[in-house]
């Protein structure tokens, strides 16, 4: 009780909003979550309040620690920070009990006695009466006295059951609930064990939580936790329910529409930057702005720009977008990128400093031509490894005996030259000229040995970026 009090002073005296994300952890982060947290704390961060973790792991059965494993790193990489240390629901079925416990002696709730035979007997009833199934409060006003010594039972709320439950949505308006047609749900099971239902109001209490920002499958959620709210005498948190996110073809998002968690995008090549940006705009808008920067969301995240229909998915939007931030980010930040992206591949790939090197040098040409880190590290894969170069189908076509031959008669005036990209150029076009060939005629082959490819970033850069001495050995490689 002295923490309920405390917390009431508390929620009274801040005003700074207070919010959460709340992901169970009976799988990954997904694009929904990650959405809702990303709204969370950015409304957080505008407004300078705090943004607090709580992994709701009361479902033991299906919580494990890969989840929750993967729902940090999801958040961290999402850039997504926390204020303080993050909160693990079933730690604190004590409290939970607690609080039922308190309702109890209230009046507020009540033991129920009903077995498990005699439930299921109710509902089949009820369905083939054409009824809605639901518990029909047999132990709400029973003696507990009645029941058999020692028959176990669940602690259940006394909901109300006239008028009407009312959640004022920040998003979807005053969503209304008939309370005739909401039954008295648990709070306690059998084994003294606290439901989802009753442990997410407590902690959101003791938590201080003042904004409860969720996707709209929650949206029936508040109007039984309410009651429970109600029955508490708590300060009702506002509540904002996010619409779902559709795939491409306007139906729920599934499997069948690509991936879906979180760490699956960034495998796929798209930056944290790309998918603060890409989740912003599902559902929340700014005029006709489509590239919003994560400083320029912080300033102008509100409630009130949140649709009320449903997002759709467009890939090829999220690949433009990031093709955007690829260009716009530093070019030892994508280096850092690239080498956290191979050090995950299984078996992982290590850089060298070398490799590293050659690649911060040759980023400005590369990044220009890929829409997402696994393009530009498979584009770049010349420039992070040595050796002669296997050529790909195109490639070959390239390097016939005579371009092999135009190769050949090029090397000299190559080997002549300072190894930079303007005197490579100017060593390759005038060998061409002298030739009476075209600057392509040269160019061609030198780009399938040196990169194995029949296109790469632009060439003499990279050249100079591998070196003389590794761009001499591929390139003599097809001269012998």
């Amino acid at each position: 009780m002295q923490n309920r009090l405390l917390n009431e002073r508390t929620m009274t005296q801040s005003a700074k909003p207070v919010l959460r994300f709340a992901p169970s952890p009976t799988g990954m982060l997904h694009i929904g979550g990650a959405r809702t947290a990303l709204f969370n704390w950015l409304y957080a961060r505008h407004t300078g309040g705090t943004f607090l973790l709580r992994i709701e792991d009361t479902d033991k059965e299906r919580s494990t620690p890969e989840a929750v494993a993967a729902i940090l790193n999801g958040m961290r990489w999402m850039g997504l920070d926390w204020d303080g240390r993050e909160v693990f629901q079933a730690a604190r079925a004590g409290r939970h009990q607690e609080v039922a416990q308190a309702l109890l002696a209230a009046g507020r709730a009540y033991r129920c006695y009903a077995t498990a035979e005699e439930l299921t007997a109710m509902r089949e009833e009820q369905k083939k009466a054409g009824q809605q199934m639901r518990y029909d409060g047999r132990w709400r006003d029973r003696d507990p006295r009645e029941a058999p010594d020692g028959a176990p039972f669940v602690v259940r709320l006394r909901a109300d059951t006239e008028g009407e439950t009312i959640v004022h949505d920040q998003v979807l308006g005053d969503v209304r609930f008939a309370n005739a047609q909401m039954d008295d749900m648990v709070l306690l099971r059998s084994d003294g064990s606290p439901t989802y239902m009753l442990a997410v109001v407590v902690d959101d209490f003791d938590m201080g939580i003042t904004h409860v920002i969720r996707g709209a499958d929650h949206l029936n959620n508040a109007g039984r936790q309410l009651q429970i709210i109600n029955a508490m005498g708590w300060p009702v948190p506002v509540y904002g329910h996010l619409p779902l996110i559709n795939g491409p073809d306007g139906a729920k998002l599934s499997k069948r529409h690509g991936a879906l968690a979180v760490e699956a995008y960034r495998d796929m090549g798209y930056l944290p930057e790309t998918m603060r940006n890409y989740l912003l705009r599902l559902g929340w808008s700014h005029g006709d702005d489509e590239i919003i920067p994560t400083a320029q969301a912080i300033e102008w995240f509100n409630l009130e720009s949140i649709g009320k229909s449903a997002a759709r998915m467009d890939f090829k939007k999220l690949d433009n977008l990031n093709g955007h931030y690829i260009r716009i980010t530093a070019d030892e930040t994508l280096v850092a990128e690239a080498v956290a992206f191979l050090e995950r591949e299984n078996p992982p790939r290590i850089l060298s400093d070398k490799a590293r090197a050659r690649l911060l040098a040759a980023m400005p040409g590369v990044k220009e031509r890929a829409k997402t880190l696994l393009e530009l590290i498979q584009g770049a894969e010349f420039l992070y490894t040595d050796g002669v170069r296997v050529l790909d189908e195109a490639a070959a076509k390239l390097l016939g005996p005579e371009a092999r031959a135009l190769l050949a008669a090029a090397l000299p005036a190559l080997e002549a030259t300072d190894w930079c990209g303007p005197a490579l150029e100017a060593a390759a076009r005038a060998h061409a000229e002298a030739g009476g060939l075209k600057l392509g005629q040269v160019a061609q082959p030198l780009r399938a040995a040196l990169t194995g490819k029949a296109s790469s970033p632009p060439l003499f850069e990279m050249m100079a970026s591998l070196g003389r001495e590794e761009s001499l050995i591929r390139l003599r490689a097809y001269t012998a």
